[in-house]
């Protein structure tokens, strides 16, 4: 038997983390290995055959007095695991993005248990972001070897030290079956006359307060300018359905929320029917990107974090959108901190919904993000050098 901890948090973890699970369990059905894998993820992991140690998913938050409410929730989870780790040694620890988490996880099992192998799937985008003037990673010291999804993401651990396979990105496994537009549209009840825009705000609590109003507001003023222009909201938790609803309302938009019980299932029609995504910057751009859906890309934050980020930490970005760090430029608009205002979201918004030639240029910059992403059987590639890393078992 061998056994995996896979450890990630928040919703495109779990996402991640479920594509990861189901190509773990077919590997090892493939080689003739029993395989346990426990996790500290999501209701994904859990559907694709992970017995979870705690759900993670809604331990999202950026910035310091964000992750004030997380704190204690944090601990708790880390106390689970630390006896967790006394009780059942794995035979191998999986880390997925969630930065902070994962590296007080990696040292804690590097320095407890030095023989277990510690693989990072999904590294934090380091390559992308530079903070004041240096260019230390910690993932290093603790990692033994890193499953890139981004070239750049690869050259820049590789340059650094550290043992690096480069896999691809994991979404390319997710277009083998695309559904045709028309029929999506019919599916979705949309008239020959109708524009489909969707808004996809947010995966954390704090995403909701600071991004679904000026872009609910940009809706509804797209609504205004646009009849015909149906609006829908995939909730990106459970736990936000009533918050979603009565800020729409709020601002006041038209707009069909999605339960997140059926987002999942939705999502293939969704993006193949939809005129324009108005979103937050992250995983949900490349997802969109890949389907062919033309986005504003919109980001906030308090304004304390974002002094503290500008001001102590000398936070620099060239991009925010992983489209736009993987193609090395603004094919996205992005709109951050003060520039995101429902009029400049609209500004944005008019010429991918009405000029076919911007709507090209944005196609056209798709096809070549797609070719820098590498090839389909991504998670299996992943998984592959998840269980090569296993150690053998000890002859009798």
């Amino acid at each position: 038997m061998v056994r995996l901890l896979i450890s990630t948090g928040e919703v495109s973890g779990d996402l991640q983390g479920g594509l990861l699970v189901e190509a773990l369990h077919a590997e090892a059905a493939e080689r003739g290995i029993p395989l346990e894998v426990v996790a500290l993820g999501g209701e994904r992991m859990r559907t694709a055959g992970a017995t979870l140690l705690a759900n993670t998913t809604p331990m999202g938050a950026i910035g310091l007095w964000e992750a004030l409410p997380l704190v204690l929730p944090t601990l708790r989870v880390q106390r689970r695991v630390s006896r967790w780790l006394r009780r059942t040694p794995p035979d191998a620890v999986v880390l997925i993005d969630y930065m902070g988490a994962n590296i007080n996880l990696g040292l804690k099992v590097k320095r407890r248990l030095p023989g277990t192998p510690i693989l990072y799937y999904i590294a934090p985008q380091e390559w992308a972001f530079r903070i004041g003037e240096g260019e230390s990673t910690r993932l290093i010291g603790f990692t033994d070897r890193i499953l890139a999804i981004f070239p750049e993401e690869a050259r820049f651990y590789a340059a650094r030290g550290a043992e690096v396979t480069w896999v691809g990105h994991p979404l390319l496994d997710t277009l083998t079956e695309l559904p045709d537009r028309q029929q999506a549209r019919a599916q979705l009840g949309l008239g020959d006359h109708e524009r489909l825009l969707l808004l996809l705000p947010a995966s954390r609590r704090q995403e909701l307060r600071y991004l679904l109003p000026p872009l609910a507001k940009a809706a509804a003023q797209l609504q205004r300018q646009l009849p015909g222009l149906r609006v829908v909201v995939p909730a990106g938790q459970a736990a936000f359905e009533p918050l979603l609803a009565e800020l729409l309302r709020a601002e006041g938009v038209e707009a069909q929320v999605v339960p997140a019980a059926e987002a999942d299932r939705l999502r293939p029609q969704l993006y193949a029917a939809a005129d324009l995504a108005l979103t937050k910057s992250g995983t949900v751009n490349l997802e969109l990107a890949l389907r062919g859906v033309p986005q504003v890309v919109g980001y906030r934050v308090s304004r304390p974090t974002a002094w503290v980020a500008e001001h102590l930490l000398h936070f620099d970005l060239d991009y925010i959108s992983p489209v736009n760090l993987v193609l090395g430029e603004r094919l996205l608009p992005e709109l951050v901190q003060r520039q995101l205002t429902a009029e400049a979201v609209v500004a944005e918004a008019l010429p991918l919904l009405q000029s076919e030639p911007a709507r090209q240029q944005m196609a056209e910059g798709y096809r070549r993000l797609r070719q820098a992403l590498g090839d389909p059987g991504v998670t299996r590639r992943a998984a592959a050098a998840i269980l090569d890393a296993v150690p053998a078992p000890s002859s009798p």
